[in-house]
């Protein structure tokens, strides 16, 4: 098995449309390794953007038929997704060719550059990107492995995930959803927060106390959530939101309109983007960013030029006097921090919620009924979709329509469409102006699609 990245040359990845598996395969092209890959949702004589932009980037795509492993092949590479019996791997080991994790092959690539290692149930995507852009403009030429899409790098037709810079620092997200994120040593590690998500939150703290005892020579932590911040180290490189105790502290937050502006050691920021929880995240990527040695001035010339990131609070337009906004949100937190964030722009909310998995709704079912409920003001409105199955062993014991009875038993106002194809002709007579249709959901790779159509037909 390998040990470092020169120690391999020819890669596949099985599954290499994943968002993670996609980024790693680019950045691993970017540093010259012949990179191929394979995925289910490959069709003979069908369009994919993914495989597109993949060969665009000089990844050779095939089907999911085993064609494109072969004696040659030094490294097979699988994400948990990947069950045993898919034919590729049963192949990769017929011929002896070594199999690797994702996440396995990403500390392998972190051991390379000085690395930092955003973690936390929430917002790892966006931190990443405000860092990356943040680095970028401070001249440091930054990489960045992401688990989700830069507006800036998706404008040049990439998918938007990875990014190769000749600078010695690396920019990864460390997962805590499959348990990886204690693989990583990083040179600096930083903990946005910690919510009940995939695990239980007793599991999460030992997953995340073996995080920070990792990060080599800093660890940064989110003072205003209390499970992160009885993980911190109670020193003034921490961060939070209008909290005194920490070393940077976001305060005077306002939010008009799609634009946030707020102070941080009496340097003044401004960023198109929504919520408080966008700001928290900034802060935390100013927080690492200043310590590294780059000025307060230079965080907020670079945040002034944001862009964002893919499906993340995505303003899709304005129909009729609607909003529309895409959204990855998909835990109970985020979900309820998503909410939230767009009742400034408009008198009445309604936020669709597509959830993902049976086996996770079932294990959040509580937290997603209490937080979306609390999230609601007495005008807004949640409507739900039946539960997104990806294949796979699955037991389907739970329906989205008990989160929304769930809901609804809080006093406030649900409502259950099976079918999401049903959902416009439902939700037409309900959209008066002055109104923010929020679209939520994640895994899913037909949602961007479906967001853009529920716009364009509005």
């Amino acid at each position: 098995m390998p040990e470092r990245i020169s120690d391999f040359q020819n890669i596949f990845f099985i599954g290499v449309a994943g968002v993670g598996m996609s980024a790693i395969a680019q950045y691993l092209k970017g540093i010259g390794k012949d990179v191929s890959g394979s995925d289910r949702y490959f069709h003979p004589n069908e369009y994919n953007k993914t495989k597109e932009q993949l060969e665009n980037g000089g990844i050779h795509c095939f089907l999911q038929d085993g064609s494109g492993i072969n004696e040659s092949t030094d490294l097979i590479v699988v994400s948990t997704a990947i069950e045993d019996t898919v034919f590729e791997v049963q192949k990769a080991k017929q011929l002896g060719i070594p199999i690797i994790r994702r996440s396995e092959l990403l500390a392998m690539i972190a051991k390379s550059k000085k690395t930092i290692a955003v973690a936390g149930t929430s917002g790892k995507s966006t931190t990443s990107a405000m860092l990356y852009q943040i680095l970028l403009d401070a001249n440091y030429e930054p990489s960045i492995i992401s688990g989700a899409g830069l507006t800036s790098i998706i404008k040049s037709g990439k998918i938007g995930n990875a990014a190769v810079g000749k600078g010695e620092w690396l920019i990864i997200e460390a997962d805590e959803s499959d348990g990886s994120v204690v693989q990583y040593e990083p040179e600096v590690g930083l903990l946005l927060n910690v919510d009940k998500d995939h695990q239980e939150i007793d599991e999460l703290i030992d997953l995340f106390t073996v995080f920070k005892n990792n990060s080599k020579s800093l660890f940064v932590v989110n003072q205003s959530n209390s499970l992160a911040k009885s993980l911190s180290v109670k020193s003034q490189q921490d961060f939070g939101f209008d909290d005194k105790n920490a070393g940077y502290s976001a305060t005077n937050f306002k939010q008009k309109g799609f634009s946030l502006t707020f102070e941080v050691r009496n340097q003044e920021f401004e960023m198109n983007s929504l919520g408080q929880h966008s700001v928290e995240n900034a802060t935390a990527a100013i927080a690492v960013a200043h310590q590294i040695g780059i000025p307060l001035e230079t965080c907020a010339k670079s945040l002034e030029r944001y862009e964002g990131i893919y499906r993340r609070h995505q303003i899709l337009g304005q129909k009729n006097g609607v909003w529309v906004i895409d959204d990855y949100a998909h835990n109970p937190a985020k979900c309820a921090a998503s909410i939230k964030a767009c009742q400034p722009i408009a008198d009445k909310v309604i936020a669709w919620f597509q959830p993902h998995g049976y086996k996770p709704t079932r294990f959040l079912i509580d937290d997603f009924i209490q937080e979306i409920a609390d999230s609601l003001r007495s005008q807004d409105e949640i409507w739900m979709s039946e539960i997104f199955y990806a294949g796979g062993t699955a037991t389907k014991d739970i329906s989205a329509n008990e989160l929304v009875q769930g809901i609804l038993e809080k006093g406030k106002k649900a409502r259950f469409v099976e079918n999401r194809n049903d959902l416009l002709e439902e939700l037409k007579p309900e959209l008066t102006e002055n109104t923010v249709l929020l679209l939520m959901g994640a895994r899913d790779p037909s949602l961007e699609e479906f967001c853009k159509n529920i716009y364009q037909n509005l």
